[in-house]
């Protein structure tokens, strides 16, 4: 069986990432969506409230599993026994910092590949950083988010 890794802060998961993923779930036999313990990025939500507004947009999905980690992405896809990495590709704008990393991960662990999958054009300038702002300042955000993350981000923000 073949498993592939979508990593991510998924600060908040966004209908883009949700895009890569059912491409990724097709091209594969099980998919984990790694939600990464980035505490740098300052993130708005904690690794477990992220995993809770995940899951039941994964649900769908009965190759798809979601979980959190720490440490390198390519210990972890390891130990997960994976064959692949995924990564979104929005613009040309991802491509140098992708290409960089996937590098990398190549150089610490050659057997593990980084596949690079577009999401469809609709989605190609939306990103969690953007739908955050807009939220912040009580813009509607439901055809960037799922609902479930929209009422999460209108919540986090009323405080």
């Amino acid at each position: 069986m073949r498993h592939c890794i979508y990593p991510g802060t998924f600060d908040p998961i966004t209908n883009g990432h949700i895009d890569v993923l059912s491409r990724a779930a097709r091209l594969f036999d099980r998919v984990t969506v790694a939600i990464a313990n980035n505490a740098g990025k300052e993130p708005l939500f904690s690794p477990e409230e992220r995993l809770a507004m995940i899951l039941p947009n994964v649900a769908p999905f009965p190759n798809v599993r979601a979980m959190t980690f720490g440490g390198l992405l390519v210990d972890f896809a390891a130990k997960q026994k994976a064959d692949a990495i995924i990564r979104g590709l929005r613009a040309i704008s991802d491509f140098e910092f992708e290409f960089n990393m996937a590098l990398m991960n190549r150089h610490l662990r050659p057997t593990i590949e980084t596949i690079f999958v577009m999401p469809n054009e609709q989605f190609s300038y939306t990103s969690s950083t953007l739908v955050k702002q807009v939220a912040k300042f009580g813009g509607k955000v439901g055809n960037f988010v799922p609902q479930n993350v929209a009422e999460a981000l209108r919540n986090a923000f009323a405080k």
